[in-house]
């Protein structure tokens, strides 16, 4: 997306605007990696959930069935195997799927709406995790009226803070929080941009126009090195370090470029 003057749109500037970017794709047609994140969570959560639901039914429906059928006659022991093992399956599944939409739910919710908070407060905070905790346990509790709104709010704030703390630990493993790291892909990807549409524009003009303060007088062409000499003022000089395409800049505009001051 470019902006006036044929120039890249600049980083998102407020709250809303990051938050915005945070659910639009990007160029490469890709959600960001924090809505990607929050998709994986959620399934994963969802695994654990019916794990964590769907094996304790499946035990206690089994030995339940056992206990039951003590009288009953089978085919074979096979057979009561198997019947024992069908009414334990039909078991995991009902409180399985019972769990895991539940944790998904929560899961996917509670990272929504702390990495909504980072992107819009532009940093990665404890409270941000605290107060998604208490946000999302208090909608999970609020069919039990008001004290069940608040222990909800309660049971999420307290929830949130170790997780928030441990999320951020593992991301400080890697050097940044991820939302210092959207800043510095963004920053990187809009200089990149710049840096081509500068190019771009000193490849394609063919006449420039300059007048002089001193007197004034008709328009004159620009020359060769004046225009490649005009674009690089424009450039992000430290894409240009150490790379072939400063030697083409000096080259064409005449001089050699101070690398060493701009660092």
């Amino acid at each position: 997306m470019a902006g006036g003057f044929g120039r890249p749109v600049p980083p998102p500037e407020t709250g809303w605007e990051r938050l915005r970017d945070l659910w639009r794709r990007g160029d490469q047609q890709q959600y960001p990696e924090e809505a990607v994140n929050i998709i994986k969570s959620a399934f994963t959560g969802g695994l654990v959930g019916w794990a964590y639901g769907g094996v304790p039914a499946f035990q206690q429906a089994r030995r339940a069935f056992i206990e039951r059928s003590q009288g009953e006659l089978f085919q074979n022991r096979a057979d009561a195997v198997q019947s024992a093992h069908r009414a334990g399956l039909r078991s995991f599944i009902r409180y399985g799927w019972r769990w895991s939409w539940r944790v998904a739910a929560f899961v996917a919710l509670f990272n929504s709406v702390s990495a909504s908070l980072s992107a819009y407060r532009n940093k990665t905070t404890i409270s941000n995790y605290a107060t998604a905790g208490g946000f999302t346990g208090a909608l999970f509790r609020m069919h039990l009226g008001l004290q069940g709104l608040a222990s909800g709010f309660i049971f999420g704030t307290a929830f949130g803070i170790p997780a928030g703390g441990l999320i951020i630990f593992i991301q400080n493993l890697a050097g940044e929080t991820l939302q210092e790291k959207r800043n510095r892909e963004r920053r990187e990807q809009y200089e990149q941009k710049l840096a081509e549409c500068s190019l771009k524009h000193g490849f394609s003009s063919s006449e420039v126009t300059l007048s002089t303060t001193a007197a004034p007088g008709p328009a004159f062409p620009m020359s060769e090195q004046q225009r490649y000499s005009q674009t690089y003022s424009e450039l992000p000089h430290h894409l240009l370090k150490g790379d072939l395409q400063r030697h083409q800049w000096e080259a064409l505009s005449g001089h050699t470029f101070p690398f060493s001051d701009r660092w």
